[in-house]
């Protein structure tokens, strides 16, 4: 898989560079290219940015760098996205669909980018959140990593990728390890069990708990579901409590 990030400051994505990530650009299974889009100003002092027309607070990234940046990483044909706070949440659907993907990221900075880039290049909006940053470098370092997760191989299991989360429809579940008392605090014995079903159905109760406490919105998605649950999984669903 090939992104190509765009940015005004090129140096925020080193942590990109470590982790998973960083291993599996090591061995060929993602590729992150960052481009500084001053580069691509035609301006002798790197301007990127002018006044709005209409008057507002701020100033506006030009067209001409940001057109021959994304000519320049070879963005036609491809997916372009644009990390801004008036686009849709970023969602498990919108995921997985860039995961097909070399998708071309964008990041705004100062009062957002001229629309003519946006409508040009046909542009996904993609928001991170209800709030607003002061640049889309963050946003797209969490859209990176969100959507390289998705890519066979990057994880140790490739089931990580939908087991391990909220794409399951739940919240995950508490998980301990070594050792199993620290501090009058003791590991939950049925984990030391050995009865693996025993161990599955307690995972499944702690993140129906969690989901209906923290995220009542996802676990009444999964309650609509209830139908496809077995009987042991339905017995403690109703132990939860709708």
């Amino acid at each position: 898989m090939k992104i190509d990030i765009l940015t005004l400051f090129p140096e925020m994505f080193v942590p990109l560079r470590a982790s998973m990530l960083g291993k599996a650009a090591e061995r060929g299974l993602l590729t992150i290219d960052v481009t500084d889009i001053r580069e691509y100003t035609l301006d002798k002092h790197k301007k990127t940015d002018e006044t709005p027309y209409g008057g507002g607070p701020g100033m506006i990234m030009t067209c001409d760098p940001v057109f021959r940046a994304l000519r320049a990483v070879g963005a036609s044909g491809r997916k372009t996205v644009y990390m801004s706070p008036r686009g849709r949440i970023l969602d498990e659907e919108t995921i997985r669909r860039l995961a097909q993907e070399d998708p071309v990221i964008l990041c705004g900075h100062y009062e957002g980018v001229d629309q003519r880039i946006l409508d040009h290049w046909d542009m996904e909006e993609i928001s991170v959140g209800n709030f607003v940053l002061t640049g889309g470098e963050l946003p797209a370092m969490m859209l990176v990593d969100a959507v390289a997760r998705m890519v066979p191989g990057v994880l140790k299991s490739d089931a990580s990728a939908s087991e391990e989360s909220i794409y399951s429809g739940l919240l995950e579940h508490p998980q301990y390890t070594r050792p199993r008392s620290y501090e009058d605090q003791e590991v939950p014995a049925v984990l030391l069990s050995g009865d693996h079903e025993k161990i599955r159905l307690w995972r499944l109760e702690q993140s129906l708990r969690l989901t209906k406490e923290r995220r009542p919105d996802l676990f009444r998605a999964f309650i609509a579901k209830a139908d496809q649950l077995s009987k042991k999984e339905k017995k403690i669903l109703e132990k939860v409590g709708l």
